[in-house]
């Protein structure tokens, strides 16, 4: 990870007093501890979370592939390859407005040139190992195959008002996040920018042709929330993020504000991400307001203290204007306590009113695993304490709970399967 330079920082707030003070435990309450049991996950009861930034060295690159190129790029690889730059912006708009990578649909091309404009800039990127449907036919869930045999996934789900796919930036993640099942997989390595893109055009033609259930609909919105850690593949996210929003033939023309990058707390790329002129939608993987807990429950907190991290969330909203995400899993008897709720919310009013909008997201139930939902009544008095205190709140909507729906889940779940065929 390149430096980035840390230009304006304010100094933190002084944390205001909350009653009991953020260690009391609450009455009739427990307080779990991430290191209670092993990691969501894990292939040993002594397993624990090993946060890693390093990239492990490439086992060969994807295929080059027209999204991982601006269309000056496109041409010029056209042109090296013999074949008329000019062709490149048909082919764009065959990927990007289309939907198709498939020569056969390219009627306006040349026919002796079609398959050859395609295998230049139009390589097979993902093969589709699995799909699972949830939700009435709602929520479809892909594994996907890449080139070298990694799996990704993705998730795409229809809602009244809009259609929203997870995509993956990473195969595996370094962060090690312990409720996290990709988190334990560690990080095998960073997908190209068409490894990305190609995950938003198999959806978006789903989309189109009516897979989702009822009448087609349109692909509105992504968000970078499948596996891996966006900020660690900043370049790559980056370029499919103008793929995203570029108008055709550079790109999808989705507008920004339907995108969403999600991180952890890499500090120095939040601040880097403000000054792309891009305004997507930041959503910061928070889950404790107090150091204490998020030191053992998000790795990553050792390098970035939380009053950091809000900092720069707040500094990304002054910048672009786009108010941001806080995301935070509420975990039974670990981080769902009334009074980390209220630290929450002095944490974010401490920097202003109306810059953040808290998501509680029920944890995907594990039975008998420390790693589960909170109780409802106890939701509910979390969700009550921020609201009372002037905090925008939305509980997220639970999808594909019975579809291995948390990242990771359904990958690790085809891998033993085929691992227990083998053994058999």
């Amino acid at each position: 990870m390149s430096p980035v330079h840390d230009h304006g920082r304010r100094p933190r707030p002084t944390p205001v007093a909350i009653g009991r003070g953020p260690t009391a435990p609450e009455p009739g309450r427990v307080q779990v501890r991430p290191t209670d049991q092993p990691p969501e996950g894990a292939t040993s009861p002594d397993a624990r979370p090993r946060l890693s930034f390093a990239v492990p060295p490439a086992r060969g690159r994807a295929p080059r592939h027209l999204a991982d190129l601006d269309l000056t790029g496109r041409k010029d690889a056209l042109r090296r390859a013999g074949l008329p730059a000019f062709r490149a912006d048909q082919l764009s708009r065959h990927y990007f407005t289309r939907f198709t990578r498939t020569a056969a649909d390219m009627t306006d091309l040349p026919a002796g040139q079609r398959d050859q404009l395609a295998a230049e800039l139009l390589p097979d990127l993902i093969r589709k190992v699995r799909a699972l449907r949830a939700d009435g036919g709602r929520t479809i869930k892909h594994l996907w195959e890449l080139h070298d045999g990694v799996r990704v996934e993705s998730v795409l789900m229809r809602y009244r008002d809009r259609t929203t796919l997870c995509v993956s930036s990473q195969a595996g993640c370094g962060m090690a996040c312990p409720f996290c099942a990709t988190g334990q997989m560690g990080l095998t390595r960073n997908l190209s920018t068409g490894e990305i893109i190609e995950q938003v055009r198999r959806a978006a033609r789903a989309c189109r042709e009516g897979e989702l259930g009822g009448d087609p609909v349109r692909l509105s919105n992504v968000v970078f929330m499948g596996m891996g850690e966006p900020m660690i593949n900043y370049k790559n996210v980056v370029a499919a993020l103008h793929r995203l929003i570029d108008p055709a033939p550079e790109g999808f023309g989705l507008s920004a504000r339907a995108i969403t990058v999600s991180t952890v707390g890499l500090v120095p790329l939040i601040r880097k991400l403000a000054g792309e002129g891009m305004a997507v939608t930041l959503a910061v993987s928070l889950h404790a307001p107090d150091d204490a807990l998020r030191d053992e429950l998000i790795p990553i907190n050792s390098r970035w203290k939380v009053g950091e991290l809000l900092d720069a969330a707040h500094d990304y909203f002054r910048v672009t204007g786009r108010r941001v995400s806080i995301e935070y899993a509420l975990i039974k008897d670990m981080n769902d306590h009334a009074w980390r709720a209220q630290r929450l919310a002095d944490e974010l009013n401490a920097r202003g009113r109306g810059w953040a909008h808290v998501n509680p997201i029920p944890l995907n139930p594990t039975p008998g695993s420390i790693w589960t939902c909170s109780e409802p009544d106890v939701q509910d008095r979390f969700v009550d304490t921020l609201r009372r205190a002037g905090i925008t709140t939305t509980v997220r909507d639970t999808r594909g709970s019975d579809i291995d729906g948390a990242c990771g889940q359904l990958a690790a779940e085809v891998l033993n399967q085929e691992t227990a065929r083998r053994i058999r």
